[in-house]
């Protein structure tokens, strides 16, 4: 079994003509790893008539059923995250109700609100009422401001983990650019905190230093946008851990903290 928590896929209203084969070669790529779950989101129109970051709520509605459409197409390989602007809180609520509803099992808030912004309480309540996860886009050590983004890091994302103690959140993409390093002390003592694996970075002591901060219990394996870095990482988790712990950072992990019952 092999869980990807931090997957992407595009639709037709995307920015990309080939959003078609992308989402094809995704799925072969995935099969030729070993992933069994692709845990999915899309964020808006990507970029084409809203903001990636501050997508519409127009597009936040589209991107969402986009996903749903895929899959329904893919029943026994996707599952969905709802991806919400939190700046739009009713119709983010609604968004989030609608969505798990019809079978989503988490929340992906990408960079529109700073993460410990009051404007994500309302969001971080009604996963704990329905029992969902929450994956946070973030920056490794936010040291500015980025064109187009209310970037966070994880010292803001654990203030807002602090007041929903009861919520996983999932902190995006440890590998994903910036000071790791800076990262991982700001989460050490912050148990619904856990470490996604995805991104492009394969630094050098990054997977062992993430297991020293927090233990294998809160690593969670994902590829994110780069499928050839979430393998080489996968491979390289493989040579350090036993096969009791590498299962639990490959889904076992991840099946406890998404829905009971969800991943077959």
């Amino acid at each position: 079994m092999l869980i990807d928590v931090h997957a992407h896929f595009y639709h037709p209203a995307s920015a990309r003509p080939d959003w078609a084969e992308r989402n094809a070669s995704r799925l072969a790529a995935g099969d030729r790893i070993g992933i069994r779950w692709h845990v999915a989101s899309i964020l808006g129109s990507w970029g084409r008539t809203s903001p990636t970051y501050f997508p519409s709520p127009a597009d936040v509605t589209a991107g969402n059923d986009a996903l749903r459409q895929l899959a329904a197409q893919h029943p026994d390989r996707i599952k969905g995250y709802v991806c919400v602007n939190p700046n739009f809180t009713a119709h983010a609520e609604a968004e989030i109700d609608r969505g798990l509803a019809a079978g989503m099992i988490g929340i992906k808030l990408a960079a529109s609100r700073r993460a410990d912004d009051p404007l994500l309480d309302p969001i971080a309540e009604l996963a704990r009422r329905h029992g969902v996860p929450i994956l946070h886009h973030i920056w490794q050590h936010r040291r500015r401001d980025w064109p187009g983004q209310e970037a966070s890091d994880a010292v803001e994302l654990g203030r807002l983990a602090r007041r929903h103690r009861e919520v996983p959140f999932l902190l995006a993409h440890l590998g994903g650019g910036g000071d790791w390093l800076h990262t991982l002390p700001a989460i050490r003592d912050l148990p619904n905190v856990f470490v996604d694996l995805s991104g492009s970075g394969v630094d050098a002591g990054m997977l062992e230093a993430a297991l020293a901060a927090v233990g294998v219990d809160r690593l969670l394996w994902g590829a994110d946008l780069t499928l050839c870095t979430g393998w080489g990482k996968l491979r390289y988790l493989e040579r350090i851990l036993g096969e009791p712990d590498l299962d639990r950072v490959r889904w076992r992990n991840a099946a406890g903290i998404f829905p009971r019952g969800v991943f077959e």
